[in-house]
């Protein structure tokens, strides 16, 4: 991992530390464009073209409901019962996030209510084939029954072989969903943006993915509603002389597995404990699955960042902005709330970001590429919709009158103006 010294670096330098983003280049962009094009033009033909040449699909691409059954009355007793403890977590935090409805009077006679609904279908994109992430659908899915979604579509790529996880269509089966579709990459959000002959469209698109996943997402936005173009994953460790080496290292491994192009930075005030870390890194990762991934993506997008102080290292954390934020400090919550860039915060020696992907109940679909700054974790307000319900009475009317009138006639919109002043004429039947 190289070295900075945050102090000595140029605002250039800094901001291409900090410069990234989670939508993918041109090239990508434009022939996921096209692969959506070609399934809102051709539908099931083109979606088994694509699912061909890219793989993720097999002959019928939807998966039979006795396949998601007989999956999960497979499962061994302690994946069934994690799966179903997460679900529980998942559930009882976001129903915690349920809106209420709000209503007000602006002026005696105008009232306005805020009603909250949910979306009546929302497609959730699972990433699959070589590896699994029951995780992912029930981050996606368990919010939107909370929610109340009226249906539930969930889309994941094949294994080479045809098959999905067990643990997957498990996980599926005890969130209710029967409609799972074996797709993948920019033609299965396609697929579900644009509907097939087969396969009916959906309101919302959420749920990670690749960079063909991301690209196809941006390209159907406003055809259907999506959460958020998703990154790499990335994780930024902010650390002190009191932190332990080995448990920085691992929280470092930890999302950095998740691809090559994942980045790991550590923030720290201890220019001694990166040598710690870079050993401890060492030491762990020959007996890791993913030890050559790991080991890719710590080389190309490993960072280590030393500040002169803890303040310095906050900020510069605020300015990265990334998806998971680690606190191994002393007074760890004090720090943490001076964070406000990022997607989720662990705070302290006790909380691994594996406990926010898989058990406290905390959603694990983020903020990727900076967009922290700006936008949060998938909520049950992306779920759901408001609408403005404004009922307004003759005397409420006579009391904002004059306010239309003249903001009408500056605008140059004189129908605007008489549709106030009309309803008082006589002759107007009230």
């Amino acid at each position: 991992m190289r070295t900075v010294q945050l102090g000595s670096l140029s605002r250039t330098e800094r901001n291409e530390i900090v410069r990234r983003t989670a939508v993918p280049d041109d090239a990508v962009r434009t022939a996921a464009a096209a692969i959506c094009n070609s399934i809102r033009d051709r539908g099931d033909a083109a979606l088994a073209e694509a699912n061909e040449e890219f793989g993720g699909g097999r002959a019928a691409v939807r998966v039979p409901a006795h396949e998601i059954a007989n999956a999960a009355q497979g499962l061994a007793p302690s994946v069934a019962g994690a799966l179903e403890a997460a679900i529980d977590s998942v559930t009882r935090y976001h129903r915690h996030q349920l809106p209420a409805d709000q209503v007000m009077q602006t002026f005696d006679g105008v009232r306005i209510e805020r009603r909250w609904s949910p979306i009546d279908s929302v497609g959730g994109y699972v990433p699959g084939g070589k590896a699994a992430y029951p995780s992912s659908l029930i981050m996606t899915i368990a919010p939107a029954v909370v929610a109340g979604v009226g249906r539930l579509v969930v889309a994941t790529p094949a294994g080479p072989d045809g098959t999905i996880s067990p643990a997957l269509l498990g996980a599926a089966h005890l969130l209710g969903v029967d409609e799972v579709y074996a797709m993948g990459g920019a033609q299965a959000i396609a697929a579900l943006a644009y509907g097939t002959e087969t396969i009916a469209r959906v309101d919302k698109i959420v749920g990670p993915g690749n960079a063909w996943v991301t690209a196809a997402k941006l390209a159907v936005y406003g055809v259907c509603g999506i959460d958020l173009p998703a990154g790499p994953s990335e994780v930024l460790v902010i650390a002190d002389d009191t932190a332990e080496p080995r448990l920085v290292a691992i929280d470092l491994l930890c999302q950095a597995e998740h691809g090559p192009d994942s980045p790991a930075i550590l923030v720290t005030t201890d220019a001694d404990l990166a040598g710690d870390v870079s050993r401890e890194i060492e030491a762990l990762l020959p007996s890791l699955d993913r030890s050559e991934l790991l080991g890719e993506a710590l080389e190309n997008h490993g960072l280590v960042v030393v500040a002169d102080d803890l303040g310095a290292a906050v900020e510069f954390a605020n300015e990265y902005a990334g998806e998971h934020v680690t606190i191994m400090t002393d007074a760890a919550e004090d720090l943490a709330k001076g964070i406000t860039g990022a997607g989720s915060i662990y705070v302290g020696r006790w909380s691994p970001e594996s406990a926010g992907d898989y058990a406290t109940g905390a959603n694990h679909v983020l903020p990727t590429g900076g967009l922290a700054r700006a936008c949060g974790p998938l909520s049950i307000a992306d779920y759901g919709s408001w609408r403005q319900v404004q009922t307004i009475t003759e005397e409420g009317l006579r009391t904002i009158g004059p306010t239309i009138s003249a903001l009408a006639a500056a605008e140059g919109l004189s129908a605007h103006g008489l549709a106030a002043t009309l309803r008082f004429e006589q002759g107007v039947r009230r």
